[in-house]
């Protein structure tokens, strides 16, 4: 069977609908991590994504009788474009069944390209049984995501390029399993003409079935996957692929949500594209691989496999991005409720920049601050958390804690009957080291701050909210404060949304 895949790849008719993608070096992650760390640029295919590539050679491959009845497929996007453009190429119908959850972005594209959307089930699994039940309905042809030796061998053209490209050392070549058709394609095609290269397979802490298969030493069907890096989320991995993964693959490494998203930011600016959670899968792994072994003076190769990212979606990878990274840590700080604990905190945060203050009065004695602090280490955050303790702050780091991370962060806040004679303003501000400082030591030291909520955006100019309780005595004080201040400036005390919720 192993020679049979070197002249499967060999042969695949791939090209005619997928190009020779660049292999790029990442110069900042490279000198990051002191490694050539190198880029296999998959996300620049015409569907975004490297599975039209088993998918055009399996249906290529097929009977005329065969292409004629139409093709049918399950999948979670990616593969369902590939069989889509496959389809639209070779002239022939194609029915897609994607899971409900596969993002807008996807089914959209599959129907540009004259794909038949069939939305089933919340996973590829459950989509997987009902194109089953279809494929015998209506006798269509079933062009399998990942488990099929066409698919597989198309999948393989990319370990092909990968050496044509780079013929000198390469130590280890990294790619996102999902199913397991990506990987089992290029270890077998390298593995027959380099075994030197260590193939290291990446998966999500939330999908790992195929790592669990391989350390159980059968096929292990998870319960259930975890939907953020939707292109692996497949509950019960390939026989084909595991058999291969068992034969070839060297290494495997786990990553978490964060490191992904960490990932996706690493290859935004090294490429200023934007890769879909899937597509920096690789890259994660490398990131952690090298570290973890403590890789110097390697050659690396990650393959970026996708870029289907929903744009709504950048909005949580931005916000995660920098913990994925260990470059922003956010605790929960509690201290006594008197002017000048507010300013004491931030004097103690020092020269780090604060990502986030969220903060509303809600007891006589003691608050309660949400804050986030951009950190430069992953030993930073139980030094800051040590600090603040020391002076008087109890302090819970939050930094791995999910719920704090995706809720409670939005949610820090109230009513409060202790906020007498509170005015509330918007201010922005430049947003540069000590702008914060410049605006709490302005503020007259007799006001209480009884909300405040700031987020760095990574913009130009920072936006705080602010609650003051400013005495009606001291309002024509107040209003020159805000004047010298220099920012501009919204009052919303009279807002309804405040009134109603605040």
């Amino acid at each position: 069977m192993s020679t049979d895949y070197l002249k499967r790849i060999l042969t695949s008719k791939v090209y005619d609908v997928a190009v020779e993608s660049p292999l790029e070096l990442a110069p900042l992650l490279s000198q990051r991590f002191g490694n050539s760390i190198y880029f296999k640029r998959e996300d620049t295919q015409a569907v975004f994504s490297f599975k039209l590539r088993g998918a055009y050679n399996k249906m290529a491959n097929l009977p005329p009788a065969a292409l004629a009845r139409g093709v049918i497929a399950a999948s979670a996007g990616n593969h369902a474009q590939g069989v889509a453009l496959s389809a639209k190429r070779l002239g022939c119908r194609a029915v897609i069944v994607m899971p409900t959850t596969t993002p807008q972005v996807k089914i959209e594209a599959v129907r540009r390209m004259g794909g038949e959307v069939v939305l089933a089930g919340e996973s590829f699994s459950d989509a997987f049984t009902h194109a089953q039940e279809l494929e015998r309905a209506q006798k269509l042809t079933f062009v399998h995501p990942f488990d099929d030796p066409d698919v597989i061998a198309g999948q393989g053209t990319i370990g092909m390029e990968i050496l044509r490209q780079h013929p000198g050392q390469i130590d280890a070549i990294f790619a996102a399993i999902g199913g397991g058709g990506l990987i089992s394609g290029v270890a077998a095609y390298i593995k027959q003409l380099r075994p030197d290269i260590k193939i290291i397979g990446v998966q999500t802490e939330d999908s790992d079935a195929m790592l669990r298969s391989v350390r159980a030493g059968r096929r292990v069907m998870l319960t259930d996957v975890g939907l953020f890096s939707d292109g692996t989320a497949v509950k019960q991995v390939g026989v084909e692929t595991f058999r291969l993964v068992r034969q070839y693959v060297d290494d495997f490494v786990v990553v978490n949500t964060d490191a992904i998203c960490a990932a996706i930011k690493d290859v935004f600016q090294e490429t200023r594209s934007v890769l879909e959670p899937a597509g920096a899968l690789a890259i994660a792994g490398a990131k952690k691989y090298v570290t973890e072994n403590k890789w110097k003076n390697k050659t690396v190769v990650a393959i970026a496999c996708g870029a289907n990212m929903n744009f709504d979606r950048l909005r949580f990878v931005s916000d995660r991005a920098e913990v994925g990274e260990m470059r922003e840590a956010v605790f929960a700080v509690s201290m006594p409720e008197q002017r000048g604990s507010f300013r004491r905190l931030c004097e103690l945060v020092g020269d780090r920049s604060v990502t986030e203050f969220n903060y509303r009065i809600s007891d006589a004695d003691r608050a309660h601050v949400f804050v986030g602090i951009q950190v430069s280490s992953a030993a930073e955050p139980a030094k800051i958390a040590s600090t603040l303790r020391r002076h008087g702050f109890d302090t819970l780091d939050l930094t791995h804690d999910e719920m704090a991370k995706t809720h409670l962060r939005h949610m820090v806040g109230g009513r409060s009957g202790l906020a007498s004679n509170e005015l509330l303003y918007r201010f922005e501000f430049p947003e540069r080291p000590g702008a914060l400082m410049r605006f709490l030591n302005a503020m007259n030291p007799d006001w209480n701050i009884s909300l405040f909520h700031y987020r760095n955006q990574g913009a130009d100019y920072g936006r705080i909210l602010v609650g003051i309780q400013v005495p009606p005595s001291d309002k024509k004080q107040f209003k020159a404060f805000v004047s010298d201040l220099g920012y501009p400036n919204w009052n919303e005390t009279d807002n309804p949304a405040y009134k109603l919720f605040l």
